[in-house]
């Protein structure tokens, strides 16, 4: 349980404030959908993007064993947040 509680919590923090769910908002506030619509597709998304995950990690695990995994993912997470600095850094100037 406790292992559930932690990726809970780490998904839902990494979640916050992301691309995603700013797209949300935005597709909330139009009125064009039901905020029930809204939630609905939205939601089906981020099931759909995690079961595709999941399947990914799931693969990887099997043919890339030799490979630490965790170190993968750490490095291609402080990319992107680089590139996300980075890129709001332009976009600011």
């Amino acid at each position: 349980m406790r292992d559930l509680i932690t990726m809970f919590v780490a998904v839902f923090v990494a979640e916050l404030g992301d691309k995603t769910q700013l797209a949300t908002m935005l597709f909330a506030s139009e009125k064009k959908m039901t905020p029930l619509a809204v939630f609905a597709a939205s939601a089906g998304a981020l099931v759909l993007s995690s079961a595709i995950a999941v399947l990914l990690g799931t693969l990887a695990s099997k043919y890339l064993t030799a490979l630490p995994l965790k170190l993968i993912a750490g490095v291609g997470f402080v990319i992107i947040g680089g590139l996300a600095i980075a890129e709001h850094f332009r976009v600011g100037n």
